[in-house]
């Protein structure tokens, strides 16, 4: 298992940091190279299930995903379910404040391609680490102008 657990200030109220994160359909505004769209259930449930595809020019791979804990507006909790991508992802919210947050993303990850993965692990990470913290950054943006009414 490989762990990445990154975080984010937002300057605004933790319910619309969770609503924000949780618009999976918008989530290619902010999250690089991803698109993501349900494909089972209504996006808000336990038992819900999205695609997640990451890539560039139609090249890279779909990592299928479903909620496995839902607590709006704090926490939801997505087991991996691909071939690729293995283990569990936590989207934590937590309130500074009346207007202000922080948006905690963690990876729990179990590495592919066995011994391959595991050496290679060391490689990868710090381009994903540098491309989710990235993410985040335009996430806290995204979150901060984010309105109902945009969807």
């Amino acid at each position: 298992m490989s762990d990445v657990v990154l975080s984010v200030e937002v300057n605004a109220p933790a319910g619309t940091t969770w609503l924000a994160l949780t618009d999976w359909a918008r989530q290619s505004e902010w999250m690089l190279g991803t698109d993501v769209r349900v494909i089972e259930g209504n996006g808000r449930a336990v038992g819900t299930k999205l695609a997640a595809f990451t890539g560039l020019a139609g090249i890279g791979f779909t990592d299928t995903m479903e909620i496995t804990t839902w607590e709006p507006p704090v926490r939801c909790v997505v087991r991996h379910l691909g071939s690729i991508v293995k283990g569990t992802g936590v989207f934590q919210v937590t309130s500074n404040g009346p207007h202000r947050s922080t948006f905690v993303w963690a990876e729990h990850l179990s590495l592919p391609f066995g011994l391959v993965g595991r050496l290679g692990w060391p490689l990868v990470k710090p381009a994903m680490v540098l491309g989710v913290r990235h993410s985040l950054q335009r996430f806290a943006r995204f979150a901060e102008s984010y309105s109902l009414g945009e969807r």
